[in-house]
């Protein structure tokens, strides 16, 4: 394809992820939960523009939206390419709808040429864990992972994930056959980066290496409750002043390990009282890192440092896990052919890691996968003022595409 054919199908693919933005639950910003309402419109467009493409569109037991481009053998192995059509409350139009546009974008562009294998598009029905707490319940159907357990969880409601699939016009008893077929050549997502490391660099685009692990606890800090003013600071058992010491260790230790990330998101002082100490401090922690390893040495000198700081203050330390997600890395073969796509477009080749999940990272532990960042202009995402280049957009269809013929002529 020719520049200008590349730069208005990226354009369309932009305009796209704005159009579906107005698929929303809540007016004036984009709010799109698990087989919320707005998924139907978003199933009819995204529908149209598949078939326009030469796709069959079917929605599996999951909610997932699929396309399938067919290859020219008879019965021809499968590329899944996708992301997720979901959001965040007050998102932006880009974070997985992106992925899913290009993937369509990627049809488009071969202007009815058939490749060895198929090309399937997927619209994950649900990746941020929003609605049910639980994330990649679309991605872990195609993975064969979504178990009784995850149908049976509750939202705010108090119904079941099932329930859902139901009120969705679905059967979930037949989420099983949304599982890939076993011939599967491989994944390939595309994602804005989420960050600021490549707007940082002045880079378009970045070829994911891994996807981080995470650890993830929450802690209580408990001391005694007491009067501010006649309390003299050698005898209070302040739980949040215990918290604070541990909250800039954390921050002091992850800043002296390369690669890693940790932080406190979440502190809940009780009593919250102008006047009051502080008997019970609630505190989070999240630590990620590429190499398991590292991340839960870190992870268990953190907690241990917690301790010793409770005890010297004359604190209890109370923590209960919540997550132990180990690093994903993405496959080395298809990794490889990206990056020469990445860079026969002339541009740089940068390699990240990942520090947040994303479904390559639950399909990866059933066929091969890869995946490919695209800028974040400022760094912003899960924010109404999170956008795209459309030449980085085009920057990633022309990588795309190259992609497509690297893995066409690699199948024997």
């Amino acid at each position: 394809m020719d520049t200008a054919t590349i730069a208005a199908t990226a354009a369309e693919a932009v305009r796209r992820c704005r159009e579906l933005a107005e698929c929303t639950e809540e007016p004036g910003v984009t709010t799109r939960t698990f087989l919320s309402a707005p998924m139907h419109d978003v199933h009819a467009r995204v529908t149209r523009w598949m078939q326009a493409a030469g796709m069959t569109v079917a929605v599996d037991a999951a909610g997932n939206i699929r396309g399938v481009y067919p290859g020219t053998a008879t019965r021809p192995a499968r590329l899944y390419i996708g992301s997720h059509l979901d959001t965040v409350p007050g998102a932006g139009a880009f974070d997985g709808i992106l992925g899913v546009m290009l993937g369509l974008a990627l049809v488009e562009s071969l202007g009815g040429r058939r490749l060895p294998f198929a090309i399937e598009v997927v619209g994950f029905s649900e990746e941020e864990g929003v609605r049910f707490g639980t994330p990649f319940i679309g991605s872990r159907a195609l993975a064969g992972t979504l178990d009784g357990a995850l149908l049976s969880r509750q939202d705010a409601s108090g119904r079941t994930v099932s329930d859902a699939i139901r009120a969705f016009g679905l059967d979930p008893s037949r989420v099983g056959e949304a599982c890939v077929a076993p011939d599967a050549l491989g994944y390939l997502e595309f994602h804005i980066e989420q960050g600021p490391v490549l707007d940082g660099r002045g880079l378009p685009l970045g070829v994911v290496d891994a996807i981080a692990g995470q650890s993830r606890l929450m802690l209580t800090f408990s001391g005694a409750t007491n009067h501010a003013g006649t309390t003299p600071m050698t005898m209070r058992r302040d739980a949040l002043a215990g918290a604070a010491e541990w909250i800039t260790a954390v921050e002091r230790t992850a800043a002296t390990i390369e690669g890693l990330a940790a932080t406190v998101g979440h502190v809940q002082a009780t009593p919250s009282v102008v006047n009051m100490i502080v008997g019970r401090c609630d505190v989070s922690l999240d630590v990620r890192h590429r190499e398991d390893q590292a991340r839960l040495r870190a992870y268990d000198s953190l907690l241990r440092l917690a301790g010793e700081i409770a005890t010297r203050r004359g604190l209890v330390l109370a923590y209960e896990h919540h997550l132990d997600q180990r690093a994903t890395p993405m496959d080395a073969a298809l990794t490889t052919l990206l990056a020469t796509a990445v860079e026969s477009t002339g541009a740089p080749v940068a390699h990240l890691t990942s520090g947040a999940g994303h479904d390559a990272m639950i399909l990866a532990c059933r066929l091969p996968a890869a995946m490919l960042f695209l800028r974040s202009p400022g760094g912003v995402s899960h924010h109404p003022d999170e956008t795209v280049h459309e030449t980085d957009v085009a920057a990633a269809l022309t990588a795309g595409l190259r992609f497509l013929d690297l893995l066409a002529a690699a199948q024997p």
